[in-house]
């Protein structure tokens, strides 16, 4: 079980690198390369802004939606893996709670696999989370691929306006509006999923410590131990990703012009 599991992630990894581009590319914008992707953005983006109006334009729009989907892609994925990562490391804690024939660097070999694994679990959480964020905000996932505006006129005279415009030197125009608020419901996406984290993650580290205080076995108290930490190291991390994203959100005037500024 534990070498087909170990297959499962290693094929999932893979997967998660080259697959969600192809898999999200329609085959006729060619988006999966990234060059033709940044230039589509950019030109999308330059007649959004001219446009003056919040209807994303057609060329803007086939770029997002691309987007979504490389997002749902790698978020679909990235799940699949961490379950595989969750099981493997379950059955490597598992066999070391089960080593008592085994020697010592045996048994310091499945400890350090577990918590390997354990660590490789909670990046593909974070892939996760940032995929959820993206395929529910997409529009804001995509400014950070914007280039700079510095060697290119209209980029730059965008962005200036944009600036001026965030600052409340002038009023806000449709397009300033539509991305304001699309940076907000980018930020709460992530204040709601740290919400259900920092509650779950809170839950099973009192679990792990209440048991570890109960348990009598060396063995059995050291798994549960390093799952007190883990879970507890889980529930602060999450705790201040809500706080950060949930300021962020209800300051998204604020957090876009620090985008523009060159501050994200």
């Amino acid at each position: 079980m534990l070498v087909m599991l170990t297959a499962v992630v290693v094929v999932l990894a893979a997967a998660l690198v080259l697959a969600p581009a192809r898999l999200a590319d329609s085959g006729s914008a060619g988006f999966s390369d990234q060059d033709t992707l940044r230039r589509a953005l950019r030109d999308g983006f330059v007649a959004y802004w001219n446009s003056g109006d919040g209807t994303r334009p057609a060329g803007l729009s086939s770029v997002i939606d691309y987007w979504f989907r490389y997002h749902v892609a790698k978020g679909v994925i990235g799940a699949l893996l961490f379950v595989a990562l969750i099981a493997v490391a379950t059955l490597l804690w598992k066999a070391y709670l089960r080593a008592g024939e085994l020697g010592v660097a045996q048994r310091s070999g499945l400890v350090a696999a577990g918590a390997l694994v354990s660590v490789f679990a909670l990046v593909a959480l974070l892939v996760v989370i940032a995929n959820i964020q993206g395929a529910v905000a997409p529009f804001s996932s995509l400014l950070p691929m914007l280039p700079s505006g510095a060697d290119d006129p209209q980029l730059g005279a965008a962005f200036e306006q944009i600036r001026q415009q965030l600052s409340g030197a002038t009023g806000t125009t449709p397009p300033v509006d539509d991305m304001v608020s699309d940076f907000a419901r980018y930020h709460i996406t992530v204040a709601i999923i740290a919400t259900v984290l920092a509650i779950t993650a809170v839950g099973l580290a009192a679990v792990s410590w209440t048991r570890f205080a109960r348990s009598a076995d060396t063995r059995t108290r050291r798994v549960l131990c390093v799952s007190g930490i883990v879970t507890t190291l889980l529930a602060t991390a999450s705790i201040v990703l809500l706080a950060a994203n949930t300021s962020a959100a209800i300051h998204s005037t604020t957090a876009l012009s620090a985008f523009f500024d060159g501050s994200w």
